[in-house]
């Protein structure tokens, strides 16, 4: 899913292709995971929109998110994982909005370094992809066809609470959304928390949203938008990671905010690559 419409940059667009170059699927056909690669979608890039300042590029990020959706609709027909490669985090609303096609009370395991609570009214900088929690809650902009989950088919894990503002916070609190912020979280309690999590939403099938950037840049500086010591080490993410993608009922795995601009050499996509190899064996 090679968009990077929804975000503030160019860059994400191209982490599929890195990741196939850096072996995803060899990976884990070497892993013992037999995958069918089905392409990408039409590249979106990044372009800053004059015209809509509050909803930037919403007309290409709804084009996207309806591409996304009808990919992805016969692919939960199969007798496999469907792993979606972004691409920036508005991808899941296309990937929500076939699951709940499919399975009406579909939930949603949020894992991010933000809530994603914004609405047009509420930014400054108009960058949908701030605004994906917001839409599936039945805020935001009416140009984004997302389908609205029930809170208690959301479960957010790993945001760090100093990134919240105000309408946000508000936002978080009248609708009563379930959250596991990233300063609850130690190496030692790492998977029993995100058992808990996953736990809450039921036996009903569940999106898994990872977005790179709840790991703490320091330790993993390739998220899109950085979170210099915020969010989780390394480690424990990937522990985090490793317990949501053994757990039953996971119907599909979005990768969010990969952005190979800023890891040159590929180190970092070659370790995500291996993280994501063990985290699906």
């Amino acid at each position: 899913m090679p968009s990077s419409a929804g975000t503030h940059g160019p860059g994400q667009e191209k982490a599929p292709a890195a990741l196939r170059a850096a072996g995803l699927v060899d990976r884990l056909e070497a892993a013992g995971i037999p995958v069918t690669d089905h392409g990408d979608l039409p590249v979106e890039p990044f372009r800053a929109d004059r015209e809509r300042r509050n909803r930037q590029n919403v007309d290409r990020v709804a084009a996207v998110v309806r591409s996304v959706s009808v990919a992805l609709r016969p692919l939960l027909d199969a007798p496999a994982l469907p792993v979606l490669i972004g691409g920036d985090c508005t991808i899941t609303l296309g990937a929500m909005a076939a699951l709940v096609d499919k399975w009406p009370d579909a939930g949603l395991l949020y894992f991010d370094g933000d809530l994603d609570l914004s609405t047009p009214d509420s930014t400054v900088s108009g960058v949908l992809d701030t605004m994906v929690l917001a839409h599936l809650l039945g805020e935001g902009t009416p140009e984004l066809e997302a389908p609205v989950l029930a809170v208690d088919r959301i479960e957010a894990f790993g945001h760090d609470p100093r990134e919240l503002g105000p309408a946000s916070r508000e936002r978080l609190a009248r609708h009563g959304l379930r959250t596991t912020a990233c300063t609850e979280v130690t190496e030692a309690n790492a998977r029993e928390l995100a058992a808990r999590a996953w736990t809450r939403l039921g036996s009903g099938q569940v999106l898994l949203h990872f977005d790179v950037d709840v790991v703490d840049s320091v330790d993993f500086p390739l998220a899109n938008f950085p979170h210099f010591n915020e969010c989780l080490p390394e480690r424990v993410a990937m522990d985090c990671l490793a317990e949501f993608c053994s757990s039953p009922g996971l119907a599909a795995l979005v990768v969010t905010e990969v952005n190979p601009d800023r890891d040159p050499d590929g180190v970092l996509v070659d370790r995500l690559v291996g993280h994501l190899v063990n985290a699906l064996t």
